[in-house]
Formats: C-alpha cells, sequence, structure tokens
C-alpha cells in the first residue's frame, strides 16, 4: 500500500523533472522561457506604439536638447549649454512658478467640487443618471471649444459674468486681460472642464464602499460628518491619490486653455512651462533649449510622482 502510494507521487511530480532542472515552483526553464515569450507576444501590439511614439522621442529629445537647432540648419553639438542657460535665464523661472500657481488654485477647486458632484449624485437623487451625464459632458467637449466658451463668458466688456456681477453692483474685473486675473481665469474654465472627470473617479469609489460600514456606524450613533470623516474618506483614499496624481501631472502639462485664452498673456502672466516649450520651437527656433526645457520639466513631474507613491503609504487605505 506504501508502496503504491510513493509511485503516484514520483509519477505527480514527473513532468517537473521531463524538460530539465525544475524550478522551485516545478516550472522547467524552457516552460519559463516558453511562458516568457507568450507573454512578450500578446505585449507587442502596445510596446511598438509605446516605443515609437513615446520612448522614441524621448530619447530624440534628450539628444537635441545637447545640440544648437533652429529646425533647419545642421545642428551644433552645444552639451550641457542649453541647461545651463535654462537654468540662469529668470524666464525660465517665472514659468514654472505660474505652472505652480495654476495647480495651487486649480488642484483643491477640482477636487472638492468634484468630490461634493460625487456624494451629491451617490444619493438617491431624482434623474441622477441624467445630471451624471451632464456633469461629465465637458470632460469630451474639446478644451479649445471650452477655453473659447470661457473667453466669451469672462469677456471685460460684454461677458455674462460681468453683466451679472454688474446686476448687483459689483465691478467685475479685467479677467484674462488683467495681469492679475488671467490665470484665475485660466483656473475657473479648467476646473470647470475637469469636474465631471474626478466626479465620476470618485463616484466609483464611493460605490464601492461597503454599506454595512455605514449601518455600523449609524448604530454607533455616529451622524452624517462623522461618517464622512471617519468612513467615507479614508475608504475613498485610493481614489483620492489617483485623482490627485492625475491632476498633478495634468496640471504640469497644462497648454490648450492657457493658449487659446491668453496666449500666455498679458505680459506674460499666465505663460506656462509647455508654452515656454512650444514658443522657444516654433517661434524663436531654439529648438535645443525647448527639449532641455521638456527635460526639466520630466525631472519634476517624476518627482513629485516618486513622492506621492512613495507617500501613499501614511494616508492611503487599501480595503
Amino acid at each position: 500500500m506504501s508502496v503504491s502510494i510513493a509511485q503516484t507521487a514520483l509519477v505527480d511530480k514527473e513532468p517537473q523533472f521531463r524538460h530539465g532542472k525544475p524550478t522551485r515552483d516545478g516550472r522547467t526553464a524552457k516552460n519559463k522561457a516558453r511562458y516568457a515569450f507568450t507573454v512578450l507576444a500578446f505585449l507587442v501590439p502596445s510596446a511598438i506604439p509605446l516605443l515609437l511614439f513615446v520612448l522614441g522621442p524621448m530619447v530624440a529629445a534628450a539628444w537635441v536638447s545637447l545640440h544648437k537647432w533652429n529646425l533647419l540648419a545642421p545642428m551644433q553639438w552645444v552639451g550641457l549649454g542649453n541647461y545651463t542657460k535654462l537654468f540662469t535665464d529668470p524666464i525660465t523661472g517665472d514659468v514654472f512658478l505660474h505652472t505652480v500657481y495654476y495647480i495651487v488654485g486649480y488642484l483643491p477647486l477640482v477636487y472638492f467640487g468634484g468630490l461634493i458632484l460625487a456624494l451629491a449624485l451617490n444619493t438617491a437623487l431624482k434623474g441622477r443618471s441624467l445630471l451624471r451625464g451632464v456633469y461629465f459632458l465637458p470632460v469630451v467637449t474639446s478644451w479649445i471649444v471650452v477655453a473659447l466658451v470661457w473667453r466669451w463668458l469672462l469677456s471685460p466688456s460684454n461677458g455674462i459674468v460681468n453683466s451679472a456681477l454688474a446686476a448687483i453692483g459689483i465691478q467685475g474685473p479685467g479677467w484674462w486681460t488683467d495681469p492679475h486675473w488671467a490665470m484665475p481665469a485660466i483656473i475657473f474654465a479648467s476646473s470647470w472642464k475637469d469636474l465631471g472627470f474626478v466626479m465620476v473617479i470618485l463616484l466609483a469609489g464611493l460605490q464601492a464602499i461597503p454599506t454595512d460600514l455605514y449601518d455600523a456606524a449609524k448604530v454607533d450613533g455616529a451622524g452624517w460628518w462623522r461618517r464622512l470623516f471617519s468612513v467615507t474618506l479614508p475608504l475613498l483614499s485610493p481614489s483620492t491619490f489617483f485623482v490627485v496624481v492625475i491632476s498633478l501631472i495634468n496640471g504640469f502639462q497644462v497648454f490648450d486653455q492657457v493658449y487659446a485664452m491668453t496666449a500666455g498673456g498679458p505680459n506674460g502672466a499666465s505663460e506656462v512651462v509647455v508654452q515656454q516649450i512650444y514658443d522657444l520651437t516654433f517661434r524663436y527656433g531654439r529648438a535645443g533649449e525647448a527639449s532641455a526645457l521638456s527635460w526639466m520639466l520630466f525631472a519634476v513631474v517624476l518627482a513629485v510622482t516618486v513622492i506621492q507613491i512613495r507617500g501613499q503609504r501614511r494616508w492611503v487605505t487599501y480595503g
């Protein structure tokens, strides 16, 4: 009896030894290689566009950043000269400060606005499906269209916003014609457009929270605010983390609305990093400096993202 059991056990283990030296999980080197080639075969359709349209241009930009080039004449090697010139140019600091100013104003507005909408549409509200579609509609609308509409709404002379303010006795600001109000105008337009995206992400997170936790909190006597801060927000932290990371990356890359609403004006008050990259390339013919500035922006975005990923352990709750 014991001999037959031992033979059965050996038969069961035999395939692990049949094609070569086994690994800890019973796979042979041949099977592991076959598995790796299978995975690569499925990755190739997405890897090829990634190499051609993302990694390839990044490497090319790094090479161009080491040259002086106007897109027409042959490139001239300058080494790190473009980076040195950008670091000593006060305009570089200005455009980074304007970009940070945009993010500081945009991120709280779009997050808390999206959170309020998500909390409201997560209740038994009549017509909530229609409202979800209405609030999400600006997300799929072209940025140029949204920017031009907001440029008209915030027109200092005949805009609806200033007309409404004048009706209640308030003189509206110059908005995109005023250096102090140009960036706030862009922030308002950007927040309005992206509210729907944040709302959908947070709404999905809210619907994933088990209702048993709310029932238990009610039994313990927790009110609405206590449930919000003790149950909702902690369990919503993964969705919040995703929204913050994506919004910060998009914030550093802001361009379309700035170009359409103010073109960086007035007097450069709303010029951001990506617009400076665009201007250096196509207006001033300094593609090498533009490539160097793009890599500087990449380094900043990468550093901020890494800090967020490492810091998530302290405040993000999974499960």
